[in-house]
């Protein structure tokens, strides 16, 4: 029995007296000087793993003394190696400086600690097929399709998960964690125009599928996107652009502080884009587009990171608008129109304030405030005379929006024996005022027939929220989140002097829980559950007095992350989504249509193949079944929503400077009513993009639907009547998409 209590209390001194020392490690970008985030550190000897943080900073604890080596490894740089000596009860200090490097598949890590597990493919796809278009933004996510349909400016339709999103509906959109979404649009609930970025400064995607992040509230039901813009510059540069339809575009961006503030940690650039096309079709668009923006990102005391974005754009267009396939029939060109007085104008300045404060106990506090100022005016006619046969149907929509938000946030991570509790509170608000909400009748956009509605809006969303991750050991961790939004939806109706201002709120829980195990650095399977939400319209929610105003979406994921070779990376994921309301907006009548419980359930496929050295090969293949859980079989399909979508490549990068790439896009036929009477037919469109690339510059050259096909890029099921009809007819109304464009470009950097 004596030896028994021996042996027990040498076996607990080991425990509680252990002599194990610890590594602690920064990474920054050789240029830059800047700390890179997200950076994946293996220590080789024992299998640990880990990421480098908002400052770059890494962490391994109860490490036993000894000699190791610690490989370092980041998508875009190339890959070191270090060696080094950890002793007993000693906190072994490294500074590492990666340089910008080629990409090898080989190199890439299954990581343990990142819950996200599309992180990997987003970088290897951010580093393969650099951004080249604002739609190129929303295409880098893997499984979206977008469809533009309004003259190139306006919102992008989005498609994601069996979702038509309209314009941003149920998807979650941010810029450097600023709010995309706009509520209570005069458009739509959710619009999301992100043709305020330049997309040369767009640099790194954090993106997930479905409601499991609690960082994320309104919107967030199939997804989320935060895009991070360049924190500086390697180099000054100017770009021009050429191509067929009287397309030109020019971009400068600017290296402001040079090389002196970059060995100080300091950086800031600006940059300006300007943008013009006539377009292929036969009234010509004459879109314009101007874009300035400037950022300053630097470390302050060693333990401070403050950034600071302003940006502007503006922007206006003619649209042909869609037309119907009778129309086409009957002989009208496909790129002709109905009404050639469609188009708008847009604008949006941001102001984007961020400060990081590394507190003592590995702690970090996050602030971030921003300001924004919008207006938005749009004139369509998607029903051409079915309500007024001589004035035709046209309407104009049109607001005036400022935006005032702050968000903050507490991380902290605390070490338990041999476990890791990476915790993060945060809470913030939003408060939206929109002055003129505005649906009136026009006439050639020149004369106003009728206000249908005019109101302002006043919408605010208090939010806070608890996120943990437990890391039971360097293989098994689980995530678990609550999130609190509290609404208060006010809205004055200015055409009813009878109408008193009202205001309804209305509160949501959301819930997550996550479960990640990694099998080795080259498996991870997960699974996700979790609780989101969209919100309703301001102008409806009134009206309804609160009713039906914040539905849920209850989602779960099954998964993994698989790397069967070091040139092959797969990411596979079965899930479900259910929604407690789904809401159609119907733009002519300025109302938004419920439309009843909604299910849906898919199969999520990604592929990464290095072939060679200089060859790459990607694939991302998404199965869906949407269907509304409230009408009869055979009745019951969602308008719309896409069943089967593929997009994928292949991209070289030679020694001899030359690169390029050869992609397509493929979405199949989709019901465009509930009992798929009618048919959105479905295409296939292949572009392919050169490029012969210097130190002092660069070439390239792309064509767009490489093989010309005929193809309609936006559809929908739409009850209209021409001019000399006398009974409307419901039918596909289409916008064409584009012909064969070619378009070259040359940049000289300085």
């Amino acid at each position: 029995m004596k030896s028994k209590l021996v042996g027990l209390f040498a076996l607990m001194s080991h425990f509680l007296l252990a002599h194990d020392g610890s590594i602690k490690g920064a990474i920054y970008d050789a240029n830059s000087n800047l700390p890179l985030q997200g950076a994946s550190v293996i220590l080789k000897d024992i299998g640990k793993g880990t990421s480098s943080g908002i400052f770059g900073i890494y962490e391994f604890n109860d490490v036993p003394a000894g000699n190791y080596i610690i490989l370092i490894s980041f998508i875009g740089y190339a890959s070191i190696e270090i060696q080094t000596d950890v002793k007993e009860n000693e906190t072994t200090v490294l500074s590492s400086y990666l340089i910008s490097g080629t990409l090898e598949l080989s190199e890439i890590i299954v990581q343990s600690d990142e819950q996200n597990s599309l992180i990997t493919i987003s970088r290897l796809d951010l580093a393969l097929k650099p951004i080249r278009t604002s739609q190129d933004l929303l295409r880098s996510v893997p499984g979206l399709f977008i469809a533009q349909h309004a003259g190139g400016g306006k919102a992008e339709q989005i498609f994601l998960r069996g979702f038509d999103i309209d314009h941003g509906t149920d998807i979650n959109l941010s810029v450097d964690g600023m709010p995309v979404n706009m509520v209570s649009h005069a458009h739509g609930q959710g619009y999301s125009d992100l043709h305020f970025v330049i997309p040369e400064t767009a640099e790194k995607l954090n993106f997930g599928k479905g409601p499991y992040d609690a960082r994320f509230g309104n919107f967030s039901t199939a997804g989320y996107a935060d895009f991070q813009t360049l924190n500086s510059l390697d180099q000054s540069s100017f770009k021009f652009e050429a191509g067929a339809f009287d397309s030109y575009r020019s971009v400068l961006m600017l290296d402001l502080l040079g090389d002196r503030a970059k060995s100080k940690k300091q950086g800031a650039y600006m940059a300006s884009e300007y943008s013009f096309t006539n377009g292929y079709f036969e009234s010509p668009q004459n879109f314009t587009r101007l874009n300035l923006f400037g950022k300053y990102r630097g470390i302050l005391d060693e333990d401070k990171i403050l950034s600071v974005s302003l940006s502007t754009f503006q922007s206006k267009w003619d649209a042909s608008g869609q037309i119907p396939e009778r129309a086409v029939q009957a002989g009208l060109n496909r790129f002709g129109s109905i009404d050639p007085t469609e188009g708008g104008s847009t604008g949006r300045s941001n102001l984007n304030i961020e400060l990081l404060k590394n507190l003592p106990g590995d702690a970090l506090l996050r602030h971030r405030a921003y300001y924004i100022n919008y207006d938005f005016e749009l004139y369509s006619n998607f029903t051409f005379f079915l309500h007024d046969n001589v004035n035709g149907d046209q309407i104009r929509q049109k607001e005036g929006r400022q935006i005032f938000g702050y968000s903050g946030s507490y991380h902290k991570n605390i070490l338990v024996r041999n476990s890791l509790f990476r915790t993060e509170a945060g809470g913030g608000l939003r408060y939206d005022v929109v002055e003129g909400a505005e649906l009136s009748r026009t006439k050639s956009r020149r004369m106003t027939i009728a206000e249908i509605k005019n109101g302002d809006i006043g919408e605010t969303n208090a939010f806070a929220y608890l996120d943990g991750i437990l890391e039971f050991s360097s293989q098994f961790n689980i995530n678990a989140g609550l999130r609190y939004d509290q609404f208060l939806f006010d809205y004055t109706d200015n055409l009813d002097t009878l109408f008193s201002r009202k205001a309804v709120a209305k509160g949501t829980l959301s819930q997550k829980l996550n479960f990640q195990y990694t099998v080795s650095p080259q498996v991870q399977y997960y699974i996700k559950t979790g609780i989101s939400f969209h919100s309703n319209d301001t102008r409806v929610v009134v009206a309804q007095d609160g009713k039906a105003i914040l539905p849920k979406a209850y989602g779960a994921d099954i998964g993994s992350v698989f790397k069967p070779h070091p040139r092959i990376v797969f990411n596979t994921a079965a899930w479900i989504l259910d929604l407690d309301q789904e809401f159609v907006y119907v733009g002519d009548e300025g109302i938004v249509e419920p439309s009843g419980k909604t299910r849906r359930y898919g199969l999520d496929l990604s592929g990464r193949f290095q072939v060679a050295s200089w060859l790459y090969a990607d694939i991302d293949v998404n199965f869906s079944k949407p269907r509304s859980r409230e009408n009869p079989e055979g009745e019951n399909y969602i308008p719309l929503a896409p069943i089967a979508t593929s997009i994928g490549g292949l991209t070289f990068k030679m020694k001899s400077d030359i690169s390029g790439s050869m992609r397509y896009r493929y979405l199949s036929n989709r019901p465009a009513n509930e009992n798929y009477s009618i048919i959105a037919k479905g295409y296939n469109i292949v572009d392919i993009v050169l490029r012969y690339s210097k130190v002092k510059y660069d070439v390239m050259i792309s064509a767009e639907n490489l093989f010309n096909q005929e193809w309609s890029e936006a559809q929908f099921d739409t009850e209209s009547r021409l001019r000399n009809e006398a009974d409307p007819v419901s039918e596909i109304h289409f916008t064409p998409g584009t012909p064969l464009f070619v378009k070259a470009s040359m940049s000289y950097k300085f």
